[in-house]
């Protein structure tokens, strides 16, 4: 039903409309099925050269994603995971823009729209499956706590996203290049920040035990993929790779000091080192 309705629609308003089937998943249903629907979105924005991706994240969900992460330890960055415009990347290196135009509307705000001008809607069922976390956080936590202070909520949110950006003052980026950044960081407190956002930036999103890794090591592979180093002020973040690279290279990676983890990445993508430093 809900895959016609959206097809009528389409036709209606003369919209492309795009369909996949996705896999059925044995474990990490959730994580599994976020990175299958987003890297059906990046195909898209591929094949069709689009510009943005709009979802329909809404308040409750900023403050389910608040909850979860709070109680798993987190700082401001972190538990504001949710921005209204954000730039992503394509796995083809295409740039785009994610927008929630919804963010700042409680899901009771929008059903009280689409039910007073008579446009039909859908809840998905597993919405009340509690054998997802976020389900159960949904019916403990957020949604009590939506129906007696939405008000005071919704305004809370736009004052924490206002101090999120001083408190990102001082991240600086310096290269990017495919899925290499260089930041120049104002102290080293930033380390982990500025790898959370350019980690998620690239569909990555870390743990509470990665950031305490982070934390503590200014040199780090994490998750057995991305190459994080932190060396005179600078933060390099790479995919981490186990390559021979030429001898010409390896010599002007020593010369120009270049971080030893990231400089795979950089030969297989022809980058030169001069160029990643600066020099």
């Amino acid at each position: 039903d809900e895959h016609k309705y959206a097809k009528s629609l389409a036709e209606t308003y003369n919209i492309k409309f795009h369909t996949i089937d996705a896999p059925s998943y044995d474990s990490n249903f959730e994580a599994n099925a976020r990175a299958f629907r987003y890297d059906f979105f990046k195909a898209l924005i591929d094949r069709h050269s689009y510009d943005n991706l709009l979802t329909a994240h809404q308040l409750n969900d900023q403050l389910e994603w608040l909850l979860m992460r709070l109680s798993r330890g987190a700082g401001v960055v972190e538990l504001l995971g949710l921005e209204s415009i954000s730039k992503r990347m394509t796995n083809n290196d295409r740039e785009f823009m994610l927008i929630r135009p919804l963010l700042d509307r409680s899901r009771d705000e929008i059903l009280e729209y689409l039910r007073e001008h008579n446009h039909r809607y859908f809840i998905d069922e597993s919405n009340a499956d509690q054998k997802y976390e976020r389900n159960r956080f949904r019916a403990k936590y957020s949604e009590p706590l939506m129906r007696d202070f939405s008000a005071g909520i919704k305004r809370s949110f736009g004052y924490l996203h206002r101090d999120k950006v001083t408190l990102l003052d001082g991240i600086e980026l310096l290269f990017n290049y495919s899925e290499l950044r260089v930041y120049h960081l104002k102290n080293d407190s930033l380390k982990t920040r500025a790898t959370d956002i350019a980690l998620k930036e690239l569909g990555y999103l870390l743990s509470s035990a990665q950031r305490r890794e982070i934390d503590d090591s200014d040199s780090i592979v994490i998750g057995g993929k991305w190459a994080i180093v932190y060396q005179d002020s600078k933060l390099y973040i790479s995919p981490f790779l186990n390559i021979p690279m030429e001898k010409r290279y390896k010599e002007l990676c020593r010369v120009s000091s270049l971080p030893i983890k990231i400089r795979a990445y950089c030969f297989s993508q022809g980058i030169k080192p001069m160029d990643v430093m600066g020099i």
